[in-house]
């Protein structure tokens, strides 16, 4: 190949490769979690949002409770952005961790051989659980971190990706849905 035509290519490439880091850093982001009416289509009337086969981490079993506000935060170790954000959910944690009508669930489909030494390391006081089965429909993605708040099978927010899960906002949805139940 020529000069020229690897001039052309490399400058393409360049190209492509800046439009990629834009939309990964500076693309726009809604500053609060999207509400479900926003997000989830209709499912069937048989669908769950619940997790079954859910199990704390040393193997027994956890059944969610559908009469409480759930934050389901679904997460690995290895994962950079899962990372970021866990501070956060540990204070939203901390402040609701007391509260009779709300749990939280952070899932890994990790085994408690890898998440404990993560735990231990990081010194989070978080209620971490592992799900082994497939999702549930409207729960189901390939990509992680992914959050959801639930309340009577359905879902409140939701959201993909990181976020600051202590900000402002997501205490308001909190706090409104808590003054609802």
């Amino acid at each position: 190949m020529g000069s020229t035509p690897k001039k052309i290519l490399i400058f393409g490439l360049s190209i492509l490769a800046f439009i990629a880091v834009y939309f990964a850093l500076f693309a726009p982001k809604t500053d609060s979690p999207e509400t479900a009416e926003n997000t989830v289509s209709d499912l069937p009337s048989n669908s769950s949002v619940y997790l079954s086969a859910l199990t704390d981490l040393e193997g027994k079993a956890v059944t969610m409770d559908e009469n409480k506000l759930i934050f389901l935060n679904v997460w690995a170790t290895w994962c950079g952005p899962c990372n970021m954000e866990m501070p956060g959910i540990q204070k939203l944690y901390n402040q609701y961790k007391d509260h009779k009508k709300v749990d939280f669930y952070i899932v890994s489909d990790e085994d408690a051989e890898t998440v404990n030494p993560f735990i231990a390391r990081k010194g989070y006081q978080l209620p971490f659980y592992q799900f082994t089965g497939p999702y549930p429909p409207a729960l189901d993605g390939n990509a992680i971190p992914r959050t959801y708040i639930i309340y009577k099978g359905k879902i409140i927010a939701q959201e993909t990706g990181a976020s600051q899960w202590d900000r402002p906002e997501v205490v308001e949805l909190i706090e409104k849905q808590l003054a609802e139940i």
